[in-house]
């Protein structure tokens, strides 16, 4: 794992635009939601976002192509199958093509104690 830390690239946005939708942040604070995927890398493994004063710690970080998200990505993601989530990701980008190739990063996260 470590190894592959030092392999990512360096950050491309702050670790505050993560989770800023006001449904999403309140899965977070509920345990429904566990990771968000985003077009760049917007996180470290153990940097620590804070959302309504809660403090999620990132557990880790991958690059993924959307063909690859199963329907349990799709749920740590807030969503009930991948077909919920892909029609949640469209309906937030419109003009937006799903591109089974497109890669995206994974940041999951877990709510600190």
């Amino acid at each position: 794992m470590a190894e592959q830390n030092n392999a990512l690239p360096p950050k491309t946005c702050a670790i505050d635009k993560l989770v800023t939708i006001e449904a999403d942040i309140d899965k977070v604070i509920n345990g429904k939601k566990t990771a968000t995927r985003r077009n760049g890398r917007y996180a470290d493994i153990g940097e620590v976002m804070t959302l309504k004063g809660q403090k999620c710690i990132v557990t880790n970080v991958y690059e993924q192509k959307l063909g690859e998200i199963t329907d349990k990505d799709a749920m740590q993601e807030g969503y009930q199958n991948a077909d919920g989530y892909k029609n949640a990701i469209l309906s937030i980008h419109p003009g937006m093509k799903w591109e089974p190739e497109m890669k995206v990063w994974a940041h999951e996260y877990e709510l600190a104690e």
